[in-house]
């Protein structure tokens, strides 16, 4: 039996892992599409002013619609035409915690985001021998905060969009989610899975095949008696 795992560990240090081929392993291709992707996503969430819709004023044509995002509160109509935007709400921007935690997070997602393709980039390079596993799994996690960092403001300003005040919010009014909301957890979600696949690869796992490689054995091992023994 002893002689067994000394054969086994014998054969796994005269094994040589290469790569199938010089193309960037699909896990590295998969966080880099993910990534982007989520980025763009966030920015719309972050830059519209659409996390929540207000309707059937009262005083207010029966289309009108008032759009209230993180940063900017526009009057509508169901058309989707927008009339003004900029419209003063002090109550909304200044009184509720969310609005003002939603905007940093959001630009620290952002932010975040392209530190971690900036990482990310010099380390999968397909050009190379082999990729910066580690430098790569760095990549990864970045990009998991800030998927983390997108998806924490966006479920918060969702569980309690009810809640918040507005001057413009009059008992009646049909509160409804905005598609900014919509935008901002798929665009966490990708962040947050193409940062997972990218630390993956910092472990050889599934016989090689998460890195794209392969085992060549170097080197036959010979038994005591001198005979080769595969």
């Amino acid at each position: 039996m002893p002689n067994d795992f000394a054969r086994f560990f014998q054969r796994e240090r005269d094994t040589q892992w290469v790569r199938r081929s010089l193309r960037t392993p699909g896990i590295l291709i998969f966080g880099m599409v993910l990534a982007p992707c989520g980025w763009i996503l966030n920015l719309t969430s972050t830059v519209a002013p659409n996390w929540r819709t207000l309707r059937n004023f009262q005083d207010r044509p029966a289309d009108a619609v008032i759009e209230q995002g993180i940063w900017d509160v526009c009057l509508t109509d169901t058309a989707g035409t927008q009339d003004r935007c900029e419209l003063p709400d002090t109550t909304y921007f200044n009184d509720n915690q969310v609005v003002e935690v939603a905007r940093g997070m959001m630009l620290g997602s952002l932010i975040v985001t392209l530190i971690g393709l900036g990482v990310a980039i010099p380390a999968v390079r397909c050009w190379k021998e082999n990729p910066l596993w580690i430098v790569s799994a760095i990549a990864g996690i970045l990009l998991f905060c800030s998927g983390v960092l997108a998806i924490i403001p966006i479920s918060w300003y969702n569980h309690i969009i009810g809640n918040v005040t507005s001057q413009y919010k009059v008992p009646g009014l049909d509160v409804r989610v905005g598609y900014c909301i919509i935008l901002g957890y798929i665009g966490g979600i990708f962040e947050v899975l193409g940062g997972i696949v990218m630390v993956i690869g910092i472990g050889r796992c599934c016989g090689g095949r998460n890195r794209g490689h392969k085992k060549e054995p170097e080197l036959p091992l010979k038994s005591s008696k001198g005979f080769l023994r595969s």
